[in-house]
């Protein structure tokens, strides 16, 4: 199975119950998107657009180091997410600066941006494509992007789809720790486990 199943009551909630089913050619619709570059206050991002733009828009955004392709091919290659996504929402996926496929090296000249700022990029793109108040769906870093978005502009989010989010920042001595153990036999992956799974509540 996919795990779009434990959203999908959430969805039926938002846009009614969709109880019919819809036969979709999900490859030729998932790889039939067009491509917008998008200039936004804080750089450029691209967005691709999947499905009819009079429909309820989705924005997906992916985790760090991710694409829409790499983060979300999963799901829309389930077919009976692929269907009822499809079938509700026009789809927006946002790819941020550097993780377009074949992107080139961001220069170093350029400022790195903050979670914040990542957020308003959000905002532009909304206004770029005249959207207004949109569904949401992130995967961890995204997840806590688009989390951000929705405590900054709240007016403009209908509904949040998270996975895994990110749910607190690295203390000082978390940093203090990482640099100590460069270079040691301690993983990447196990400094980074407490971000995966915490139990801090996101409170708006």
């Amino acid at each position: 199975g996919c795990w779009w199943a434990v959203e999908r009551k959430l969805l039926e909630a938002a846009m009614g119950d969709s109880s019919g089913s819809v036969s979709i050619d999900v490859e030729r619709i998932y790889f039939g998107g067009k491509e917008h570059p998008v200039r936004t206050r804080y750089g450029p991002v691209s967005v691709s657009v999947y499905g009819d733009e009079d429909k309820p828009a989705l924005i997906t955004y992916p985790d760090v180091a991710l694409n829409y392709m790499s983060c979300f091919q999963g799901l829309f290659f389930c077919p009976e997410a692929a269907s009822l996504l499809l079938h509700n929402f026009c789809i927006y996926h946002i790819t941020p600066q550097g993780h377009e496929l074949g992107a080139a090296p961001i220069p170093s000249d350029v400022p790195e941006l903050s979670v914040d700022n990542l957020a308003d990029q959000v905002a532009d793109v909304l206004d770029f494509f005249g959207l207004g108040s949109v569904m949401c769906m992130g995967v961890t870093a995204g997840a806590y992007v688009l989390t951000l978005f929705a405590a900054k502009y709240r007016e403009r989010v209908l509904g949040l789809m998270l996975v895994s989010p990110l749910c607190k920042a690295p203390s000082w001595s978390e940093w203090l720790y990482n640099k100590v153990m460069i270079g040691t036999s301690v993983s990447a992956m196990n400094l980074s486990v407490p971000y995966f799974f915490v139990y801090t509540n996101l409170i708006f």
